[in-house]
């Protein structure tokens, strides 16, 4: 047996603490085994490798199933070599025989949890705990370890544009490649922030309400209205407002109405209840 601080042999009495528990931090991949099987003792030399390669990423915990018939009968092995693999104190896949190392990487990899995605998930617990600048910290930390990761590149974006920083925020955005602008969290950051640069010259609320009374169909006033009320949270209204532009004059802006819809529909998600709404409704009017 190896030296190995990732490989481990493993029976009924040590199962809980070196599988189950273990396999909280990272995924464990069992070996049930046994000294007259030929293809266990194919794949061992390679399964000690993958343990030294990963460098802790997995660990191998080695089960002789005729050592320990308990715990083999209890997971139903009935051909050898069997693996299964263990994750967050639960089974996540398995496989029968001596499968070629290709298999077995594809199995480990799509469990195994990158450096980058840890301290991503670390800096989002703090960002949650209210310690931006740390979380700030980790995530670019993060982001030189994957320069090319989109989904980490939106997420320090969505921290900094909430510190103010819409500059670098844009920047991040701008960055992304074809399927990083298509992330749902990329639209809904680039949406938020173009409509927060439309309110910047908005009169006041008053003053729009004013001009609608005089004329209900104003439509430049209508459109500043949506955007109070988008800013102001009372989405149903502002794309009320926005469909009305429509109803009166779809050349308004060149087509202001609808492209302000699309804005908050991309915004707010294809699940919230409002889009939903008015989804049917510009459908509707369209057709």
């Amino acid at each position: 047996m190896s030296e190995s601080p990732y490989i481990h042999n493993v029976g009924l009495q040590n199962f809980q603490q070196l599988v189950l528990e273990k396999s909280m931090t990272c995924p464990v991949l069992v070996d049930f085994w046994a000294d007259w099987c030929q293809p266990c003792q194919t794949i061992m030399p390679m399964l000690a490798k993958l343990a030294e390669e990963y460098d802790g990423k997995f660990e191998l915990a080695k089960v002789n199933a005729d050592a320990e018939q308990e715990l083999a009968g209890h997971f139903g092995i009935k051909s050898l070599p069997t693996m299964k693999l263990f994750f967050k104190g639960q089974l996540v896949d398995e496989r029968i025989g001596a499968v070629p190392e290709s298999e077995v990487r594809a199995m480990l990899d799509k469990h195994i949890v990158s450096e980058s995605e840890q301290i991503m998930q670390a800096a989002m617990t703090a960002y949650q705990q209210g310690q931006a600048e740390q979380a700030l910290e980790l995530l670019n930390q993060a982001l030189a370890k994957d320069p090319e990761n989109a989904e980490l590149k939106v997420t320090i974006a969505q921290v900094v544009y909430g510190q103010g920083n819409s500059e670098r925020a844009l920047a991040l955005l701008d960055s992304l490649d074809e399927a990083g602008n298509k992330l749902d969290a990329a639209i809904k950051l680039r949406a938020e922030m173009n409509l927060a640069a439309q309110l910047a010259d908005l009169p006041e609320l008053s003053e729009i309400e004013q001009r609608l009374q005089q004329n209900p169909k104003d439509l430049e006033a209508l459109l500043q209205k949506s955007r109070h009320l988008t800013a102001q949270g009372d989405y149903e209204n502002a794309m009320q407002c926005l469909l009305e532009i429509m109803r009166i004059d779809r050349g308004f802006d060149e087509d202001a109405g609808r492209n302000g819809l699309l804005a908050l529909f991309d915004m707010l998600g294809g699940e919230h209840p409002s889009v939903q709404k008015y989804r049917r409704k510009l459908f509707t009017l369209l057709h």
